[in-house]
């Protein structure tokens, strides 16, 4: 490998634009480790960000430890990609460990650069203006400024605007996109959704905001007719009862309790909904059910069972959805320093239906028998 360390030499400096280590050997290894260099303290140093199990890890090294240390994960991966202003370089390790290396001068030009350590994000709400239901609900001042103390929601929103980026591709172009929020609360990603999906984008759209609370529905239905939102409507009513007009595309249920999460999915699956997202909270029922012989060490410490049955709850749901036909992903919302309460189950309808079997098997051995289940099998009954 004294050719890599050699190249590595020449490239990493503050004129490297990004190198790129892809194709793991291995299942267990990053799908990939980006490295760029950034500014501290009045020197240069050398990201490294981390790509693992759908979050990024990020490591920050002094130059002759991120040449030795990028050759070392050279170890693990078949391909990397380096460019800087002096050029760009290809390099490919054989399963032998045969190294070929194909290197392209550069022009010695390349536009200024951000070196700084927290290069500015790029949100897909498009704040270089005032949004008026950012500033009414106190995200966004006037003037225009994201508010210090409200970053958080105002990441929360562009997070959860990501994953409905990811899913465009899902909804039709043809017709009025229909969308059912339940628990939508005081809807500030109801707002945003509309706003991202109709004004920025440009679907049909028709979304539907459904809580309990009188006075935040009466609150939320003033402000979409403020705003000239005529695709968005509120209305007081209870997730298991609301009969949806017209096919329904995307259903989204964000922190609904408990086993209103349930009824929500259940409903999701009897209309067929193309996309659903959902972000369970306070999962209980399971904990009062969950018995195991072999688990017993660990189900006797309240606090471990608690969690153990919230993360088994959504693991269940998710095997329930795919046995539906959907494919189904269980995200990161947001950051845990900011609400524990941070996983998002997202079903993209895409396959055939088949029999739960992992599911079964599971629930079997922690004799549990969830809300989603029975709801399902009711379900089942009656088209039977």
């Amino acid at each position: 490998m004294d050719e890599i360390t050699a190249l590595f030499d020449k490239y990493f400096t503050k004129d490297l634009l990004q190198a790129i280590l892809s194709n793991p050997r291995s299942k267990e290894a990053a799908r990939k480790i980006q490295i760029r260099p950034v500014e501290q303290r009045g020197g240069i140093l050398f990201q490294a960000s981390i790509y693992k199990d759908n979050k990024v890890y990020h490591q920050n090294l002094e130059r002759t430890m991120a040449i030795s240390q990028t050759a070392a994960w050279m170890q693990e991966y078949r391909q990397l990609e380096v460019s800087a202003v002096c050029g760009q370089a290809h390099v490919l390790v054989s399963k032998k460990g045969q190294v070929t290396i194909k290197e392209k001068k550069g022009t010695g030009c390349v536009k200024q650069r951000d070196l700084s350590h927290n290069r500015k994000k790029r949100y897909l709400l498009d704040t270089e203006r005032p949004i008026g239901f950012l500033v009414d609900l106190g995200v966004q001042t006037p003037e225009g400024k994201i508010v210090n103390a409200r970053y958080d929601k105002f990441r929360q929103i562009n997070r959860f605007l990501e994953f409905i980026e990811d899913i465009l591709p899902k909804l039709p172009r043809e017709r009025e996109v229909n969308i059912l929020d339940f628990g939508c609360g005081k809807s500030y990603l109801t707002f945003a959704m509309y706003h991202y999906l109709k004004v920025q984008k440009g679907y049909q759209v028709r979304i539907t905001g459904l809580d309990l609370k009188e006075d935040v529905i009466e609150k939320c239905s003033g402000l979409a007719e403020k705003y000239g939102f005529e695709g968005l409507h509120f209305a007081v009513g209870d997730i298991a009862g609301y009969s949806a007009e017209g096919p329904v595309d995307m259903v989204v249920t964000l922190h609904a309790c408990d086993t209103a999460t349930d009824y929500a999915l259940n409903q999701a699956v009897c209309w067929g909904a193309k996309v659903i997202l959902s972000v369970p909270c306070c999962q209980h029922e399971l904990n009062g059910q969950i018995q195991n012989e072999l688990l017993a060490p660990v189900l006797k410490y309240g606090l471990l069972k608690e969690r153990m049955a919230a993360l088994i709850t959504d693991g269940l749901r998710a095997e329930i959805l795919e046995s539906r036909g959907y494919d189904v992903q269980v995200l990161e919302f947001i950051d845990m320093e900011h609400t524990p309460k941070n996983i998002l189950i997202r079903a993209v309808k895409g396959k055939r239906e088949q029999k739960p079997e992992h599911y079964r098997r599971l629930a079997e051995f922690l004799h549990v028998n969830p809300t989603l289940a029975r709801l399902q099998e009711e379900r089942t009954d009656v088209n039977a």
